[in-house]
């Protein structure tokens, strides 16, 4: 034992730090979705290959040393949602990002408008998607709606959630201080853990906020209640005042990953507490 804590430098811990934040990362991100149970399939598999070879049974080391031979792609047609996640998160980093918000000023007013549509939508229990991009470019998503760009004002995105407008079916996406598009689809949640009761419009917003780092605004049809998916979660409840501040500081800061507001060790409480 004390040749092997001899042999120990400091580039070994290094090292144990880089390997055990990475697979923090990697459970972190598949936690609650359909690809965590496919790697625990997988690392049975590792363990079931492990023995075979160990116990010399030829047939099922043949068998289990084939299929590794795919895996690779394999993995990459499974976890597709994921790694693209996964991908645009790093993209996200401040490495490299590019200054691609509009003014401060500018912001603060789209940010007014959007939150007095909310609330006066709210008061009419009339249902609305509001998609508010941050870092992340959503030209993929928009392109599936009809295209405004209109300057952003509380009127209009009211009006395009009127249950007589074509468009009020889908998503409006607010691009810097332009609507770029509405009528738009987003992408559903593929979190299992989330409950029957929770519906379409806020399986979307959560959906796109678990892909992108888009502020997602949900209005509740039903109870007229302002929701915003941020990171993959859901804040809720919201009054005006309180959507004010959480917009003004996701735009603020411009990098906040989730409502947590606290960095990576958010999710570690959390999943401690599970």
């Amino acid at each position: 034992m004390w040749p092997v804590l001899q042999a120990f430098r400091l580039r070994d811990a290094v090292d144990i730090v880089i390997v055990a934040a990475v697979v923090y990362r990697v459970l972190v991100m598949f936690r609650g979705t359909r690809a965590l149970q496919m790697l625990a399939g997988l690392g049975g598999l590792m363990v079931a290959s492990f023995l075979a070879r160990r116990l010399d049974l030829v047939s099922t080391t043949w068998i289990l040393e084939n299929f590794w031979s795919v895996w690779v792609l394999a993995l990459v047609v499974l976890f597709q949602p994921e790694l693209r996640r996964a991908l645009a998160q790093i993209g996200r980093s401040p490495l490299f990002q590019g200054i691609t918000r509009a003014g401060q000023e500018q912001q603060s007013h789209v940010i007014d408008d959007v939150v007095k549509a909310a609330d006066s939508l709210a008061a009419k229990r009339i249902g609305a998607l509001i998609v508010l991009e941050r870092t992340t470019g959503l030209r993929n998503y928009a392109e599936l709606g009809v295209p405004l760009d209109a300057l952003v004002s509380a009127d209009l995105l009211v009006s395009l959630f009127l249950p007589y407008s074509p468009l009020h079916d889908g998503a409006v996406f607010v691009r810097h201080t332009r609507v770029a598009a509405a009528g738009c689809f987003l992408p559903l949640s593929r979190n299992t853990r989330l409950g029957r009761a929770m519906g379409t419009r806020h399986r979307a917003a959560l959906g796109l906020s678990e892909e992108t780092d888009a502020a997602v605004l949900v209005v509740s049809e039903e109870t007229g209640r302002i929701s915003l998916a941020v990171g993959g979660q859901m804040e809720t409840p919201l009054d005006r005042e309180q959507l004010r501040d959480r917009l003004a500081e996701l735009f603020a800061l411009g990098n906040t990953p989730s409502p947590g507001r606290a960095g990576w060790w958010v999710p570690a409480r959390e999943w401690l507490k599970k």
